[in-house]
């Protein structure tokens, strides 16, 4: 009984230990496989780092205003007898604009002139006649007083008829009429908008840091979202001599050319100015860096060579960077990548240090300085 114990456990001992013998050989030789396989490749896109133009500039928001707008209005009151416009139209500084009721001011300005013209003559004989001591001074001086007050009376009608015919006080572009042909017009009511359109201001503020970067008669350029693809080219015409004290900003204004009107008062504008010389910098996409807490990286690929199967082989190389400015989808980095060198755009997430990989740029990211959206 013994014997045949002893037996059935010397053979279940041989067959576990073959069972386990065969599960170690077969993860030896898949070890040895893999091994022999070397690292797999990784598919990325890849972009030349390219040197390029810089031009250092300020940006800034602002808003677009009329060198000369007003909300026109009569200074007096009455009813509108005549119109004299159409909405939109362009008009000339003096043209009549509108015409209010003014029958009973011209009737009284008569009134008044004829008063003053009966004056004049009444002075004018008193006068002669003190030259022959038949009237006094006195007379005389009240007969100067009179036509003084009278010729007074007859200039302040004379404006109380002018405030009836409203003018154009500058050359512009009309906006849309607000009052009606017999219409009652109380002192103050808006009848039209008169903008100037062309030149047209652009008013932004800057940083205090900024303000050794600028000059009155410095260029710009401001665009506006309604035309995208378009810049308008401008000079600094004026700086603030006062920094707000609660933001630390100062205004300054631009006068851009408008000669097709196509700026309007009140537009949002972005504005651009250059400051400094252009310099070179070795540029890449932005998806090429990948920032980290210890540093910014990129990937740049090797060429190794034809490998033992007669294929080229390329490998990535991580290396620490410095970057710059950004403009767009593009950075300028000022060290660790040297022009010419194939850099990882795409894909570097699944990379390591000495990683092979296959490049491939059917699908790549864009590195456009002045990106459009995809609508445009």
């Amino acid at each position: 009984m013994a014997k045949r114990m002893i037996v059935m456990l010397i053979v279940v001992g041989l067959v576990l230990g073959g069972i386990f013998g065969f599960q170690a050989f077969k993860n030896y030789k898949i070890k040895q496989y893999f091994a022999s396989q070397g690292a797999p490749l990784q598919t990325v896109s890849a972009t030349p780092a390219t040197e390029q133009g810089w031009q250092a500039h300020v940006d800034s928001v602002g808003t677009l205003r009329a060198v000369n707008g007003a909300d026109l209005s009569s200074q007096v009151s009455g009813n509108v007898s005549a119109i004299h416009f159409e909405s939109g139209a362009d008009v000339k500084e003096g043209t009549l604009l509108v015409e209010l009721t003014s029958a009973d001011d011209l009737a009284k300005l008569q009134s008044l002139k004829a008063n003053a013209a009966l004056a004049k003559i009444t002075y004018e004989r008193d006068l002669r006649q003190l030259k022959a001591q038949a009237v006094s001074q006195q007379t005389v001086d009240t007969d100067e007083q009179t036509l003084k007050s009278l010729e007074a009376q007859v200039a302040q009608q004379q404006a109380t008829v002018d405030y009836k015919f409203i003018r154009a006080p500058f050359a512009g572009r009309l906006g849309i009429r607000q009052v009606d042909l017999g219409e009652y017009l109380a002192a103050g009511t808006t009848i039209v908008t008169l903008q100037s359109l062309d030149p047209i201001y652009v008013d932004f503020y800057l940083p205090q840091q900024d303000l050794d970067q600028i000059k009155v008669g410095q260029s710009l350029e401001a665009s506006v979202d309604t035309y995208p693809n378009q810049k308008f080219p401008g000079t600094i015409t004026a700086v603030n001599p006062k920094v707000d004290s609660s933001t630390r900003n100062v205004q300054v204004r631009a006068t851009l050319g408008n000669a097709d009107h196509s700026l309007l008062p009140g537009m949002f504008a972005s504005v651009s100015i250059d400051i400094g010389a252009p310099k070179r910098y070795v540029t890449l996409p932005l998806t090429a860096i990948t920032y980290n807490p210890y540093g910014s990286t990129v990937y740049v690929v090797d060429d190794k060579g034809k490998g033992a199967n007669g294929q080229q082989q390329l490998v990535a190389r991580q290396t620490f960077v410095t970057t710059g400015a950004t403009r767009g989808d593009q950075v300028a980095v000022t060290s660790g990548v040297k022009e010419g060198e194939m850099v990882v755009s795409a894909g570097q997430n699944k990379l390591r240090n000495g990683a092979p990989v296959l490049i491939d740029n059917t699908i790549k990211p864009t590195a456009d300085a002045n990106p459009l959206p995809v609508d445009q």
